[in-house]
């Protein structure tokens, strides 16, 4: 049976798709709802079926939703390996892109993750961790807005704004911490989940917040199953550059990352080298041989990682080398 391929270009209100097989390409465009989204592949339901959309987070759920009724190959891909793949390319629209995405998929198949639904614990777990990261960027926006109020001073505003701005932030950590306190509801509601959790916590300098993301990007360490390959999108791996004699670079870690996983890794490798263990030994070691601090923290923050998949591959709490003996 021949394998047709749907490309999907997603917004907040509309999908543009691209259905392409050999013997023609056809264009629609339908409502971003669930009713009109599950009309349409109902008409497909007999076919052999690729499909494929981009990553755009919330607008993917409806899709998402449907999808996970059939039995067809579904494909979720990084909007940043498509735009990267496409060359040189002119012109943009949203029916143009829906037909990239066909093409990139009939190349790619092959190397592309087969997508596969996620359970509700760990959807519920990636919306709250968004939801509380978007807090914590609010109040450092207003953290940072006192030092201005200072400047207020002669005109006599600087006492009342800083009234407000702390009424706010009192609001904004109310609001965290409510938070914080159903994603751990959450995560003790699933067994499994909360051990790996407690696994991952063993581990000097590796709190909450890291083992929350952990789950939430690695769903449940199922999606992501290799650390290297974790390391790499946390941005954590250094890469050469050079070519021939003539071109050479020190190695650099890759500015394709998840720089929220990055910023909470490095928060972890900062209180892991102030504990007594061996990645602080490690730390100390490598600086008194003169080597570069943050190349060395980005080491650490990169072993912090090969630690958490370790525990959950055993299925065992870190044991402090430096205490067992």
């Amino acid at each position: 049976m021949e394998n047709i391929i749907i490309g999907i270009d997603i917004s907040s209100k509309t999908l543009d798709i691209c259905v392409k097989s050999k013997q023609q390409v056809l264009h629609f465009k339908i409502d971003n709802l669930q009713k009109e989204i599950l009309k349409f592949f109902r008409s497909y339901k007999n076919k052999q079926l690729i499909v494929a959309m981009e990553n755009t987070g919330r607008y993917n759920w409806r899709l998402y939703e449907v999808l996970a009724t059939f039995n067809f190959k579904v494909y979720v891909i990084n909007p940043l390996h498509l735009s990267k793949s496409l060359g040189l390319v002119r012109g943009k629209d949203d029916r143009t892109d829906a037909y990239r995405i066909c093409l990139f998929t009939e190349k790619n198949k092959e190397d592309l993750q087969v997508w596969k639904p996620m359970s509700k614990g760990v959807k519920k777990l990636k919306i709250l961790i968004t939801e509380r990261t978007s807090r914590v960027k609010m109040k450092r926006r207003l953290l940072k807005q006192q030092h201005d109020y200072k400047l207020m001073k002669d005109v006599g505003l600087d006492k009342e704004l800083l009234k407000l701005n702390k009424q706010f932030i009192a609001q904004i950590n109310k609001q965290i911490a409510s938070i914080e306190f159903k994603i751990e509801a959450i995560i003790n509601e699933d067994p499994e989940v909360k051990h790996q959790a407690k696994l991952m916590r063993s581990i000097p300098g590796v709190g909450k917040v890291l083992s929350w993301i952990m789950i939430a990007k690695t769903e449940g360490f199922t999606k992501i199953t290799d650390p290297r390959k974790m390391a790499c999108y946390s941005g954590v791996v250094p890469f050469e550059h050079q070519s021939g004699t003539s071109i050479y670079r020190r190695p650099k870690v890759s500015v394709f990352a998840d720089k929220s996983v990055k910023a909470v890794l490095h928060l972890a490798a900062m209180s892991a080298i102030r504990l007594n263990n061996e990645l602080a030994l490690y730390y100390k070691r490598k600086v008194n041989e003169g080597k570069n601090k943050m190349l060395v923290l980005n080491a650490v923050r990169n072993k912090i990682i090969h630690r958490i998949f370790a525990v959950i591959k055993k299925q065992e709490v870190y044991k402090n080398p430096l205490l067992l003996s």
